[in-house]
């Protein structure tokens, strides 16, 4: 099951890789041998894996668009 999991953290990554550090690209290129070879990772590596996730990828809720949708007022 991770690795299915690592795989897609994996492809949602790969265009964020120009705004890496140095250092998380090294690691991201690590992670990224490592699955295509089908190894999992060990727990602390996924573990940065998921924290480079979190850092690029942000998840936007439904509240941060009501503003768009909200209909105006008849009076105004």
């Amino acid at each position: 099951m991770q690795i299915i999991e690592q795989k897609k953290i994996i492809n949602d990554l790969k265009s964020y890789k120009n705004k890496m550090s140095r250092d998380e690209v090294y690691s991201f290129e690590m992670f990224e041998k490592r699955t295509k070879d089908d190894e999992d990772l060990d727990k602390l590596s996924f573990q940065k894996l998921q924290e480079l996730h979190k850092k690029y990828i942000v998840k936007k809720s439904k509240h941060d668009f009501d503003h768009f949708f909200k209909q105006k007022d008849k009076n105004s």
